[in-house]
């Protein structure tokens, strides 16, 4: 391979020549051939217009150019191949709109057709068809979907979306054709929350529902617990009661304490509420539902307190779950700042979405309020 001289030392060799070496001289000095330094004194006198030929600019650009289309060729190669490719697996009328995006770009559409294989006429004819019964209606459900996506928050996913067309809206449509339209439109339910304490193996007397939380009627038993969430001026502390057969939140509390009236204030609201009788109250054995105020409220009002095992979530799998929904839908969503912004948003998400929004797909896909609605309806039928 040819040795390389930066300009540099060409125009050195160049100037020493100029001023009275002779090219042996350097030829031998400088250890290059002779012949070489003729080359450079005969390309000077190109660029200096003495001789006719092609100036030293020109040759770079020259140089330049020829590896430039070098690069050309080998990408129209690719792009050959790949559009050979492509054409086995894109349908012509793939290829249709790519002309046509390709088009409004500013190339041409007879090349664009002739380089993707597919007919002028073809391509017009395509332009020129007004949409189709199918894809005005995809167009009309995609936008009727995003608005029950919006209105749930940015929650629910392909199952409940559906279920919302149906039931909500009246609106006859396929579970499969909304998760279809859902991926095209990019649009996503929130994943759920899966978050499994470790089973201590701890027995307790106590546990009257031995994870047996169905039942045929309301306020035949409720559920209770406490979660926290943090926020920049401390933790909020929220205690619910749910009814285990509509799932509704029939009673709650919000504090920035813990206490054994956190749990008290919630199950007097459910009272209040509900107006139960020998309902069961389950828990777990936290110190506030272990309490005195909350034993006494209990049981003065005719319920029938029950604790499942220490430690053990499933024996309360049905609040867990719960919180895993509300954390997944609401808390885990953004930081929240104070204390007063994070209480009004759980009193949103129970009283609003959870009991008289948010289909549950336990209730056939029907909100908390619908479903007792729906079971008062048929018992008095």
């Amino acid at each position: 391979m040819p040795r390389s001289y930066p300009p540099e030392f060409r125009r050195k060799v160049l100037d020493l020549l100029k001023a009275g070496r002779t090219v042996t001289q350097l030829a031998n000095d400088l250890q290059i051939s002779g012949q070489t330094i003729y080359v450079w004194r005969r390309q000077e006198a190109i660029d200096n217009g003495q001789l006719p030929g092609v100036t030293s600019t020109e040759l770079a650009e020259l140089s330049k150019a020829r590896r430039r289309i070098a690069e050309l060729e080998t990408e129209l190669a690719i792009h050959r191949r790949a559009a050979d490719l492509l054409k086995e697996a894109v349908p012509p009328k793939a290829r249709y709109a790519a002309i046509k995006t390709l088009a409004a770009e500013g190339f041409s559409v007879d090349l664009c057709c002739r380089v993707l294989d597919v007919s002028v006429s073809g391509y017009y004819a395509w332009r020129n068809r007004p949409p189709s019964a199918r894809s005005l209606r995809h167009a009309w459900l995609t936008e009727r979907i995003r608005a029950v996506h919006l209105a749930s928050r940015g929650t629910y996913g392909a199952a409940r979306v559906h279920a919302e067309l149906r039931l909500g809206h009246g609106i006859i449509v396929g579970h499969n054709a909304v998760e279809m339209l859902m991926r095209r439109a990019g649009i996503k339910g929130l994943p759920t929350h899966r978050y499994r304490r470790p089973l201590r193996e701890t027995p307790t007397v106590s546990d009257l529902v031995n994870r047996q939380f169905d039942r045929d009627a309301r306020d035949l038993l409720w559920v209770t617990d406490i979660t926290e969430h943090p926020t920049r001026e401390g933790k909020v502390y929220c205690a619910v009661v749910l009814d285990s057969f509509s799932r509704r939140v029939v009673g709650w509390s919000i504090d920035a304490s813990q206490t054994s009236a956190l749990v008290t204030n919630a199950l007097s609201m459910a009272i209040s509420n509900r107006r139960p009788d020998a309902t069961v109250i389950h828990s777990d054995h936290g110190v506030q539902f272990a309490s005195w105020a909350f034993t006494e409220r209990a049981r003065a009002s005719g319920l029938v307190p029950s604790m499942g095992t220490i430690g053990d979530c499933y024996d309360n799998g049905m609040i867990e779950s719960f919180w895993g929904r509300m954390q997944t839908e609401l808390l885990n969503r953004r930081k929240w700042k104070t204390r007063i912004e994070l209480a009004n948003a759980i009193f949103d998400y129970l009283e609003i979405f959870h009991n008289r929004q948010r289909r549950h797909s336990s209730l056939g896909m029907l909100t908390p309020i619908e479903y007792e609605r729906l079971h008062t309806t048929l018992s008095v039928a």
